[in-house]
């Protein structure tokens, strides 16, 4: 069996993770990202690195 090779891309390094989400959730952020051109990858990652950013300024 092969094992996966870590993805190199323009931005680095990125490692895989997984998520469960309600089918519905999942259906609507599909829905989201096709209606901006953009992709479900890139509405977390941007998600997140504002809920990171957000919780510095608290502290």
């Amino acid at each position: 069996m092969a094992k996966d090779k870590p993805t190199k891309s323009a931005d680095g390094d990125k490692k895989n993770t997984s998520l469960r989400l309600d089918r519905k959730t999942l259906k609507a952020l599909k829905i989201r990202a096709i209606e901006e051109d953009t992709s479900v990858q890139k509405i977390i990652e941007r998600l997140v690195e504002d809920y990171l950013s957000d919780s510095k300024k608290k502290n």
